[in-house]
Order: C-alpha cells, then sequence, then structure tokens
C-alpha cells in the first residue's frame, strides 16, 4: 500500500515525538516545510486547494497529542499578535506568502504590560517559522490565497477556550496591550 506525503510526514512525526528539545524542534520543522513542498497533485492536497477552508483538521495523533491543520487565508487578512500558551507551534506556508512578526512583552515602570515589535519575516512556499511556548507573534497574509499548515504540540482550542493559557492581544491606543486586563 503507498502512502502520500501527509501519512509519511504524520508517521515520522509520530516515530520522533518527544519533550520539547532542540533536536525536536529542528527535526519537525524540517518534516513541516517538506509536507509543505508535497505536490499538489496529491489527492490529499487538491482537495484543500480546491475546496480552499478557512481551517481544516488534517491530523490528530492520539498518543502524542499533536495536531496538523490546514488554513487558506486570503490576501491581507491579518491575525493580531498572540502567543500559544503551553505549546509550540510550527506555521509553513504551502502557497502563498505570509509574513510574520515577533513581540516581546515588556512592563512599564507603572506594571502596564504592552508589546514590542522585534520584527517580521516573509514566509514563502516550502518555508516554515517556529514558535516556542510564550513567543508571540501576529501574521499577515501577503499574496494569497495563502494555505498554511499549523502544528501544534496539543490542541490549541482546548488550550484557549478551556484552559485559558492562550493570550491575545489588541490595540490601544497605538499599542498592543493583553486583551483581558
Amino acid at each position: 500500500m503507498s502512502s502520500n506525503t501527509l501519512e509519511t510526514t504524520m508517521a515520522r512525526m509520530s516515530a520522533i515525538w518527544g519533550p520539547l528539545t532542540s533536536e525536536l524542534v529542528t527535526a519537525a520543522r524540517a518534516l513541516i516545510e517538506a509536507l509543505a513542498q508535497a505536490s499538489p497533485e496529491e489527492p490529499w492536497l487538491a482537495e484543500l486547494h480546491r475546496d480552499q477552508p478557512a481551517s481544516r483538521e488534517l491530523y490528530r495523533d492520539a498518543e502524542s497529542g499533536f495536531v496538523l491543520l490546514a488554513h487558506f487565508e486570503n490576501a491581507a487578512l491579518y491575525r493580531p499578535p498572540h502567543d500559544h500558551g503551553r505549546s509550540w507551534v510550527i506555521y509553513a506556508v504551502q502557497q502563498g506568502e505570509s509574513e510574520m512578526g515577533t513581540y516581546a512583552r515588556v512592563d512599564d515602570e507603572a506594571g502596564k504590560t504592552r508589546l514590542v515589535k522585534r520584527g517580521g519575516t516573509l514566509v514563502k512556499p516550502g518555508q516554515a517559522q517556529v514558535y516556542l511556548p510564550g513567543d508571540i507573534h501576529d501574521t499577515l497574509c501577503v499574496s494569497g490565497p495563502a494555505l498554511l499548515f499549523r502544528f501544534t504540540e496539543r490542541d490549541l482550542k482546548k488550550e484557549d477556550a478551556v484552559d485559558k493559557k492562550v493570550t491575545r492581544y489588541v490595540q490601544r491606543d497605538g499599542i498592543w496591550v493583553p486583551s483581558t486586563p
């Protein structure tokens, strides 16, 4: 029985899975970048390109808990700064381009929290960005429709909605601040 790039990638991810280490991040990033370079002729990827879902779960590992999602984004779609709680994440672009900015969370003398933007990276097809627990980033689709893969070490819906571990930011008077005080 032949397997496709998605099945092969997730099987390899399961085989290397373990605690967060530099080696795991390097290997996982290489796997997700290879996935982003899969042929659009593969049926699972052709279906994604045809349907262009805003979000679709492609894989969930029952034992380890990691999740792979696909997201189609239109040009100019902006996702404000946020972190991923206790999770680490890999974003990879399969089609289009996405600019991903990084931020530092700082407190002023009065104890008020704000974000300072470090910079941004233009992520092109076949490339990936890694965000570790606590990293803060935003995304802007600069060339779309873009197809992004988002690999997370755990279910972020639960992390966000149930455990309340994800922090989102809003702009107030031109300054990014936590959305909840």
